[in-house]
């Protein structure tokens, strides 16, 4: 694992030179990029299996660049992370929302950063492994996994990478409840500590776009789908 392609996007150059060095000592391949333009370039250059990503930065802030390589199919299983300064609900649930798959608080503790990077990486690797079935259906709704879409008859659905993943998992056990821990935890991942209300944000985005009859909100404990 510790050969793993890994790319910092920052504009601040100590950061860069202090992740690189911590990086570079736990053996990882690091490359680096000074703003979002170039680190898409960087990407799509050495196709990194995790890539960590400032949120305010020059020309193409971080939430741009996920979004961007979001939509584009080779990023599908790279893993991504934010790094922020900011403590607000709403900058974490952007970056969860265009498909980061964590973000990390500044300022920086080593010990800590590369603890989250290593539990990133494993992470990724255990998706990459599991086999799923790539479609479901359910009443009128057709989720296909590897295209990432859901159709309801001849009209295709547009969701974000964390609400498809949050449908996916509520429509795979239809009538079964699911705690908001358990949702966290297989959405988001243990390592990751989002704020309160991305589970209600995310769960209300996707009751406007696919009706409000479907997902079931059970007080105190969590959601269920029912069709």
């Amino acid at each position: 694992m510790n050969a793993a392609k890994i790319l910092i996007v920052d504009d601040e150059p100590d950061i860069l030179e202090f992740l690189k060095y911590n990086l570079e000592k736990e053996e990882y391949n690091v490359f680096t990029a000074r703003n979002g333009m170039e680190g898409i370039k960087k990407a799509e250059e050495v196709l990194p299996d995790l890539i960590i990503l400032d949120i305010m930065m020059p020309k193409m802030d971080g939430v741009e660049v996920c979004r961007y390589l979001r939509s584009k199919p080779e990023f599908d299983k790279t893993a991504i992370t934010f790094l922020t300064a900011r403590e607000e609900d709403y900058s974490q649930i952007a970056a969860l929302d265009v498909g980061g798959d964590d973000y990390i608080t500044k300022p920086i503790r080593p010990r800590v950063f590369l603890s989250r990077i290593k539990a990133l990486l494993r992470r990724s690797e255990r998706n990459d492994q599991q086999e799923e079935p790539n479609q479901l259906t359910i009443g009128d709704l057709i989720i296909d996994k590897e295209r990432v879409s859901v159709i309801r008859g001849e009209s295709e659905i547009e969701l974000a990478k964390k609400e498809f993943e949050l449908l996916y998992l509520l429509i795979s056990k239809p009538g079964k409840v699911f705690s908001r821990e358990e949702i966290f935890n297989k959405v988001w991942g243990t390592d990751v500590i989002v704020g309160n209300r991305t589970i209600d944000v995310h769960i209300r985005k996707l009751r406007e776009k696919i009706g409000d009859d479907y997902i079931k909100t059970i007080k105190g404990i969590g959601y269920k789908f029912e069709f």
